[in-house]
């Protein structure tokens, strides 16, 4: 297994319409992907410009191959101008 975590800042009062885009994006990953095992978008009530994204794939090929799908390459359109700053970390070590 193959981990992606990623941390985003949004720019202020984006969140409501860079939701469902990533939202889309994660959907389509787990139902389109066959190396994409898991998806998670999480927030905090507290901090709604700041989403934390928790990705499973098979492999760092997988993963590869996730960047350069249709779904994704929309979302980085659509979204793209609407984050501040990324912080992506990457395991190729999952412990279970």
């Amino acid at each position: 297994m193959y981990a992606v975590a990623v941390e985003l800042e949004l720019k202020p009062g984006t969140l409501e319409a860079f939701l469902p885009l990533m939202m889309a994006n994660a959907h389509a990953s787990t139902g389109t992907e066959p190396g994409c095992r898991q998806f998670d978008v999480c927030g905090k009530a507290d901090q709604p410009d700041h989403l934390f994204l928790f990705e499973l794939y098979d492999d760092k090929a997988a993963f590869e191959h996730h960047l350069t799908t249709e779904h994704f390459r929309a979302f980085d359109a659509a979204g793209g101008a609407m984050i501040a700053a990324t912080r992506l970390m990457q395991y190729d070590t999952v412990m279970r």
